[in-house]
């Protein structure tokens, strides 16, 4: 396992006094507290605020922080740390501290050196707070392509779930101390498979409340409920502007020529476009309602983007009559990005 360098974590000196670490911890939870990053960040700064407020948990506990500055002073953070055998060390392997606050938490060298002192303290709190009665309720994310949500029907997902924690009721707290459980977020993250029927009128930020897929209750209580969130996003065939959805609608150049009428897929199942005679590439053709719902009610639009294009596969006389149309008239096009 790695040494933690409590003091380095919070950048203070070894002799600082308590009220000179509470000081630089309260800036440092400021700063890296989850809810202040978003995307990519977000979990960095979780594992960052776990870490300070593992130093905290140690630094702040007269008895935490005697032990760790007898063993700790000769080690560097990040170092391979191994516990000294005898001297009346007492140490508890990572999987049971685990297996009773679970995981996520501090880290495996909290655990080692500390873990028997968390037991004694707090290994009770587990079971007491289990006999509340209700699950609790846990917030997801979906990421749906509006192509998924066009072909609609049920789906198997696996979500990434965020939870209260159990331990601490989600305070993040224990009396005066940081929750080993959650390392003081006061959440946790889990994993759950669920079945999901996309619904019609799915749009992007949609809260769906899905009743008794949350945590399961203890003690013979109700399970909590899930929250999913939808996010749509866009795809090789469709795009989203707000509630419009704009899909590209290939068509052979005689459609385009002569006009045509071409099955499409939407939301509303399928329907047939009117392609007008002499339509152009990349001309938009609206059709009114058929996009995505509207939080205050109504519906976008689908705009059909044109784009010519060949069979698959061509027969040998359409492929001779593309060299005589090459040879035929002027050889090059223009717009676009072509000079």
């Amino acid at each position: 396992m790695k040494f933690q360098d409590y003091y380095e974590i919070l950048g203070v000196k070894r002799d600082a006094s308590i009220d000179e670490i509470k000081k630089a911890y309260r800036k440092l939870a400021m700063k890296w507290h989850p809810d202040r990053h978003t995307g990519d960040d977000r979990a960095a700064a979780e594992e960052k605020f776990k870490r300070i407020n593992e130093a905290k948990e140690v630094l702040t506990d007269p008895e935490k922080r005697a032990k760790y500055d007898k063993f700790g002073q000769h080690w560097e953070h990040g170092q391979d740390f191994r516990p000294p055998q005898g001297g009346g060390w007492q140490t508890m392997n990572p999987e049971e501290f685990e297996s009773i606050f679970g995981g996520g938490g501090f880290s495996d060298f909290f655990a080692s050196m500390f873990g028997d002192d968390m037991r004694t303290r707090y290994g009770g709190a587990r079971a007491r707070r289990a006999r509340q009665a209700r699950g609790a309720d846990v917030n997801a994310e979906l990421r749906l392509t509006i192509s998924d949500a066009i072909e609609g029907g049920k789906r198997e997902f696996g979500l990434g779930t965020v939870q209260a924690c159990a331990t601490c009721g989600g305070s993040g707290e224990l009396g005066d101390h940081v929750c080993p459980s959650c390392a003081g977020m006061g959440r946790v993250r889990g994993h759950k498979t669920v079945e999901l029927k996309v619904p019609k009128d799915v749009r992007d930020g949609m809260v769906l409340r899905l009743r008794g897929l949350g945590e399961a209750g203890q003690g013979g209580g109700e399970t909590g409920d899930l929250y999913l969130t939808i996010r749509l996003q866009g795809d090789a065939n469709y795009r989203r502007e707000g509630a419009d959805i704009f899909a590209d609608v290939p068509v052979a150049p005689w459609e385009a020529q002569e006009g045509a009428k071409v099955d499409i897929r939407t939301l509303e199942g399928t329907v047939t476009l009117n392609v007008p005679a002499g339509t152009k590439s990349g001309q938009h053709l609206r059709l009114k309602g058929l996009g995505l719902s509207h939080e205050q009610g109504g519906r976008g639009d689908l705009y059909a983007v044109i784009r010519l294009a060949m069979p698959e596969d061509p027969s040998d006389k359409q492929q001779e009559l593309i060299k005589q149309l090459k040879e035929s008239g002027p050889k090059e096009v223009k717009g676009g990005a072509r000079r």
